[in-house]
């Protein structure tokens, strides 16, 4: 494999956690329909009914943290991260321009 830069790898990981917060989401997602379903749409024991209901409580606890993550404002640390790399290239650029005026004159 080639050597990334540390921005590429940022990005890379940025891209890999997306894919697996995804994945997480839409596994909470299809256990609460799966919940949903048992609870209205089989005939289930009493014991198992109550048991479906308490899941079906918690997987409501469970969602909600889920969209908030999605859809509330927040400070990404993956975002920060990038913003570091982007201010440490253009530091690095410029004092590369310095140094190659320092030498021209």
């Amino acid at each position: 494999m080639a050597d990334l830069t540390s921005m590429e790898k940022v990005e890379r990981r940025k891209i890999l956690n997306f894919y697996a917060r995804t994945f997480f989401t839409t596994t909470v997602l299809g256990v609460f329909i799966f919940l949903i379903y048992l609870l209205f749409f089989t005939e289930l024991k009493s014991d198992s009914r109550d048991l479906v209901n308490i899941l079906l409580g918690t997987f409501v606890a469970v969602l909600t943290k889920t969209m908030d993550y999605w859809f509330k404002d927040k400070d990404d640390p993956e975002t920060k991260e990038s913003d570091q790399h982007a201010e440490q290239e253009k530091l690095n650029t410029e004092l590369a321009a310095a140094n190659n005026t320092n030498y021209e004159a």
